[in-house]
């Protein structure tokens, strides 16, 4: 499965972006999606999930009230709002099944200055 992350970008600390990931190849609507990301010299870390149909989502302490989950099953798309952007948010960010099923990919570049 191809997935391919963008909307990333540079933002000054409290700014918005609006990621978006696109899985191509696979019924995208039978799969917990997350968004995963990881900061130069660290490991991947698990941000945000989104169930298949949209219900219940489930959040990383550090983005609980700040990031905002959603998807599109039809258009197999899931979307990350990320708003009071924080430097400590700067990172390549994934999408993926929530237990990495699929190839990561590039993933897509958010850097935050203060």
């Amino acid at each position: 499965v191809q997935l391919q992350a963008s909307g990333g970008g540079l933002v000054q600390a409290g700014g918005s972006l609006r990621l978006s990931c696109a899985a191509a190849g696979r019924t995208f609507s039978n799969y917990v999606m997350g968004w995963f990301r990881q900061a130069p010299g660290k490991e991947r870390e698990f941000v945000v999930a989104i169930s298949r149909s949209a219900v219940s989502t489930w959040y990383a302490d550090s983005v609980k009230g700040r990031f905002t989950i959603s998807r599109d099953n039809a258009k197999n798309t899931v979307y990350l709002q990320m708003n009071s952007l924080k430097p400590e948010d700067t990172a390549f960010y994934h999408c993926n099944t929530i237990q990495g099923d699929w190839n990561w990919g590039q993933g897509t570049q958010v850097t935050v200055s203060s």
